[in-house]
């Protein structure tokens, strides 16, 4: 095999990225998910446990009035709900729904069954030092979830 360019590497973990999540979206699509996106998964990540708005949009890197956008959006699609927060009722916690907790369990298993497709393709041991290598370029000081770039 021939050595790849440095310079290559940006698109390469891009056609990668975009293939990994482009199948767990077709995935997601025949169990009843249609039109969820990947900011809709990077979203539910850092939602979690559950989280204000304003702390959706720091975790996320993103505006107060884009992260309102988003949270409409995942409401629209019945993934997330508000509720009082009985610590400050002025304040409201995004909460993931039953609906919402499905998708992320699909998601993951679907994330898992495209990394086996990878596995059979190229071995265990190549997407395992992949994986290894990735975890060790780290993430230059941002959340996982910080799409601040990408709007």
């Amino acid at each position: 095999m021939d050595p790849v360019d440095d310079v290559a590497m940006p698109f390469l973990l891009m056609r990668a990225f975009r293939g990994l999540v482009d199948s767990v979206h077709e995935d997601l699509a025949q169990h009843g998910f249609p039109g969820i996106r990947a900011h809709h998964g990077f979203a539910l990540q850092a939602i979690g446990d559950g989280c204000t708005s304003v702390a959706l949009g720091e975790r996320l890197g993103v505006s107060k009035q884009a992260a309102a956008k988003t949270v409409k959006s995942l409401e629209d699609l019945g993934l997330v709900e508000r509720r009082l927060n009985e610590a400050d009722r002025r304040e409201r916690t995004l909460v993931i729904t039953p609906r919402g907790r499905r998708l992320l369990a699909l998601s993951a298993t679907a994330f898992r069954r495209q990394v086996a497709t990878w596995r059979t393709r190229v071995g265990d041991d190549r997407v395992d030092a992949t994986l290894t290598t990735l975890l060790g370029v780290g993430s230059g000081g941002r959340s996982d979830t910080d799409l601040s770039d990408w709007q």
